[in-house]
């Protein structure tokens, strides 16, 4: 009887996935000739991946010529699969961030964000699409260390950077360039997203922009069954920095979790990072599904 009782509380432990994802430099032959060099967004992911391994999580590295399309929607899908209500996923990206046309009319400012992956961008469409097909229950927690990171204020251009650093954003030249060489690629991704949530998938970031406030944005995204936590390096009117061993925002959070030695649950641990950062770059949090509980709870915990 000790030994059922035994492996029955085994069996019922959570479980936790990691991916994270970090590109110092991108193929030129998916950026019209563009690479976009950064220095420390392997660093950043190398950082995410060892929290994760030391909180029991299996964690998974993709870096740069890794950092494909195929690579994350596979790990992502296979996360999905394997993981059941109580686990725990927790998925970093930190690389450049862009835009494209918004063609299936669902971005108030006619621009989808994306992330700038090693041979391609991940349109915001897919990756919260895939988000949504997690099962109900599962608590997932995504960092974005990029521009175009937050939910709202899109329509105002973000301000230079300081002088000699290095931001996480795609030129809009570049990304004109690249949406104009890779139109049909992009525009049918969008249309494949929309498809296959029957169009009843409402977008995280437009729903934002309804109720103006994040933590409300449950209310109206009724499709997400997982409880997710987003917490990214700026607002999308800012622009996030790359540094020399850590991105700005990547930096700041080590720093705020200090090896494990924070005590204070995910509204707090946010509001350490923003109030140590400058003005110029404000990390943002909002929440999808029923993260009420998820919320209180301390970072990273499986």
């Amino acid at each position: 009887m000790v030994a059922t009782s035994s492996g029955s509380s085994a069996a019922a432990k959570p479980r936790g996935l990691s991916l994270n994802i970090g590109l110092n430099a991108v193929s030129a032959a998916a950026y019209g000739g563009w690479d976009g060099p950064l220095a420390a967004c392997e660093f950043d992911a190398n950082d995410m991946a060892a929290i994760a391994r030391k909180k029991g999580m299996k964690a998974t590295v993709l870096l740069t010529k890794k950092a494909t399309r195929a690579n994350l929607l596979a790990a992502m899908r296979s996360a999905a699969k394997a993981l059941k209500s109580g686990d725990f996923f927790f998925l970093t990206y930190s690389g450049h961030g862009g835009q494209v046309p918004d063609t299936n009319n669902d971005e108030p400012d006619k621009k989808d964000e994306t992330w700038c992956l090693y041979d391609g961008q991940l349109i915001d469409d897919e990756l919260y699409f895939e988000l949504s097909r997690f099962k109900a229950g599962v608590r997932i927690l995504l960092l974005s260390d990029s521009c175009h990171s937050g939910s709202v204020a899109r329509e105002l251009a973000p301000p230079p950077p300081p002088p000699g650093q290095r931001v996480k954003l795609m030129p809009e030249s570049v990304a004109r360039r690249t949406y104009q060489e890779h139109q049909a690629f992009y525009d049918k991704l969008q249309a494949d997203v929309a498809a296959a949530a029957r169009k009843t998938f409402t977008d995280p970031d437009a729903a934002l922009a309804q109720v103006g406030a994040a933590a409300e944005a449950t209310a109206l995204v009724g499709k997400f069954n997982p409880a997710v936590i987003l917490i990214s390096g700026c607002q999308d009117n800012q622009t996030s920095m790359d540094g020399e061993h850590n991105g700005a925002f990547t930096e700041q959070l080590l720093k705020i979790w200090d090896a494990g030695a924070f005590r204070g649950d995910y509204n707090a641990f946010h509001a350490h990072i923003r109030s140590g950062m400058p003005r110029s770059q404000s990390p943002n949090l909002f929440v999808l599904g029923r993260a009420a509980t998820f919320l209180k709870q301390k970072p990273f915990t499986v």
